[in-house]
């Protein structure tokens, strides 16, 4: 590995990139989901569920300083997102993951701890959510609030001992998911450590490797247009308090028309049913309220001016806001806070961003996830050392793997049985795997595993459901034979090996299964060329997920098995010597 590449990033920078997209998926896939459906209160729980994760990791890996670095990565991939309101998302969740590390490092990572913690950052949710409405419609919302509630103790004869007591109601609501988000983390994180992974089920439909996101168009960024938006916020807002309608009327109008031409889709916002309701609720309440229950006998009239200035702000701070965010996300800007501040951030943020198409990739189904949200959660959290190791991949870039490719049944396993015996009969010392089928009566019935280097042959799968056992497509493995296959791949195993064989690596491996942490380890901490026997259709895949470098691809249609070791020790030989150069 490149020493000085790897002295970039510490091992709790990568960890907290790793952390930092696991966040970061679950506020894109979960988010997107609750979002969409309209689900109220849809923040509680995208907090509860960072909150579940930060505690949960937080077990497993003990570095001071990881979970506010974890927000920290999680708020900036947030602000790169095509999302038209990242201001409130990014604070929130870097304040949570700061509140959070506060907690534990006055009291200790225990039970008092992330308890405290958690509620801490559930509440940060619940007042940033008050200090939105505030910022977007002015301290009138406050008075239309107390002017709702005073109208409502009237009409239905009760009395709160405070004004503020639904808020608290509220909060406690808040409270009470922060306790318990809290207390699921511990258990996780607790059992997590005495519990091994399990081997997942993927079906079909999830054998078709990784798919990555949208292609966000590239934006033409301007200091200028960030300077104007600023300038024309504060000037709108001044002139609303200081002048009549005709003028900050029409310099709102003004500013929404200069966005309008400029950004695409910045009226995104303003298009939502929701915005309309609130505005048509607000503008009815204000006319009546105001009217009927302040003292100064304000007219019908001016409360309905009263709400229409409360929408119009807010028409104005939700556009600005979301314009303001735009150009911040200029990569000058983000470049300049993050060379003067964070040495290590930036290489952080690329494994980060490098990581999280594979994480999203590889989330269960939404409909596993309401399901069985413990295990689905136990899980991710016994994969973190895994996408770790995905870290270093993408830092090592293995240059001497060799992929013997074909499609079903063209032969690969015969193949790579066949360079095992022309190997031994030259005196190399090889090890790993080799999983050639086993027939009945003519019909593929599974896969057996043979330890190259013992020769020990085992089962390893078969079409037979059985209850308790991982499939993949039609095919239900063992898992003693899982274990008997990573044990013929650890390292230690391998450590005078000359070349390693697995057979093979597929649609399960890409999910994290099946030899993917071995061949993780073989990658990061040893030097010797390895042989994959790779399907076709995931050959972009594996290349991809394991960062391998210019590997040598052998076709077992076009190649015999003679050529191929030809081909294999002319390969070993000269990449041998680039990596010593």
């Amino acid at each position: 590995m490149d020493k000085s590449i790897k002295q970039q990033l510490s091992s709790t920078w990568q960890k907290s990139a790793v952390l930092g997209s696991l966040w970061a998926s679950s506020e894109i896939v979960l988010g997107s989901f609750l979002h969409n459906l309209r689900i109220p209160f849809s923040s509680i729980f995208l907090t509860s569920i960072g909150i579940i994760l930060l505690i949960t990791v937080s077990y497993q890996w003990k570095e001071r300083g990881l979970i506010w670095r974890a927000g920290l990565i999680c708020a900036i991939m947030k602000a790169v997102s095509p999302s038209a309101v990242i201001f409130g998302p990014m604070i929130a969740i870097f304040a949570e993951a700061v509140l959070l590390e506060s907690s534990v490092r006055v009291f200790g990572k225990n039970m008092l701890g992330f308890i405290i913690g958690g509620i801490l950052a559930i509440s940060w949710s619940f007042f940033q959510k008050i200090a939105n409405f505030i910022i977007v419609y002015g301290f009138n919302i406050v008075e239309l609030y107390t002017s709702l509630i005073n109208f409502a103790q009237k009409q239905f004869h009760f009395h709160f001992t405070t004004i503020w007591m639904p808020v608290m109601v509220l909060w406690a609501v808040y409270l009470l998911f922060g306790v318990l988000s809290a207390l699921v983390g511990i258990y996780i994180g607790r059992t997590a450590q005495k519990t091994a992974p399990l081997n997942m089920s993927i079906d079909k439909k999830r054998t078709g490797g990784i798919k990555s996101g949208k292609i966000i168009p590239a934006f033409n960024y301007s200091m200028g247009w960030l300077a104007f938006t600023i300038t024309g916020m504060v000037t709108v807002l001044i002139l609303m308090n200081f002048t009549t309608i005709i003028w900050w009327g029409l310099a709102g109008i003004a500013m929404l028309t200069f966005w309008v031409i400029r950004y695409n889709d910045i009226l995104r916002p303003l298009r939502k049913p929701k915005f309309w309701t609130f505005f048509i609720v607000i503008t009815m309440l204000s006319s009546f309220l105001f009217a009927t229950l302040q003292s100064s006998h304000l007219s019908i009239l001016d409360g309905l001016m009263i709400g229409l200035q409360m929408n119009f702000r807010a028409a104005i701070m939700v556009v600005g806001f979301a314009v303001t965010g735009k150009e911040l996300s200029n990569p000058v800007i983000r470049s300049f806070f993050i060379r003067s501040s964070f040495k290590q951030l930036p290489l952080s943020l690329e494994v980060a961003f490098n990581t999280l198409p594979f994480i999203i990739s590889h989330l269960p189904s939404l409909n596993e996830i309401f399901k069985n949200p413990i295990p689905i959660l136990r899980q991710l959290t016994a994969q973190a050392e895994f996408w770790l190791g995905k870290v270093g991949l993408s830092l090592r870039k293995k240059n001497n793997t060799i992929l013997v490719t074909g499609d079903t049944g063209d032969g690969k396993s015969t193949m790579l049985a066949e360079l095992a015996s022309i190997f031994k009969s030259h005196g190399i010392r090889i090890g790993g795997i080799i999983s050639p089928a086993v027939f009945e009566e003519g019909i593929k019935s599974g896969y057996d595993i043979i330890n190259i280097e013992t020769s020990e042959r085992q089962r390893l799968s078969q079409i037979h459901k059985r209850e308790g056992m991982a499939n993949v497509g039609r095919f239900y493995f063992f898992d003693d034979g899982i274990g008997f296959g990573k044990t013929a791949l650890a390292v230690k195993n391998n450590q005078n090996s000359q070349i390693v064989f697995i057979d093979e690596i597929g649609a399960w491996e890409i999910q994290g299964q099946g030899w993917a942490e071995s061949l993780n380890e073989l990658i990061m901490r040893c030097d010797m060329p390895i042989i994959l026997a790779v399907n076709n259709k995931f050959i972009d895949e594996v290349v991809s997920s394991w960062q391998l470098l210019d590997p040598l691809v052998i076709d077992v249609k076009k190649t015999s098995a003679t050529e191929a070791f030809q081909e294999i020790m002319h390969f070993a030989s000269t990449t041998t010597h680039a990596s010593d150069a």
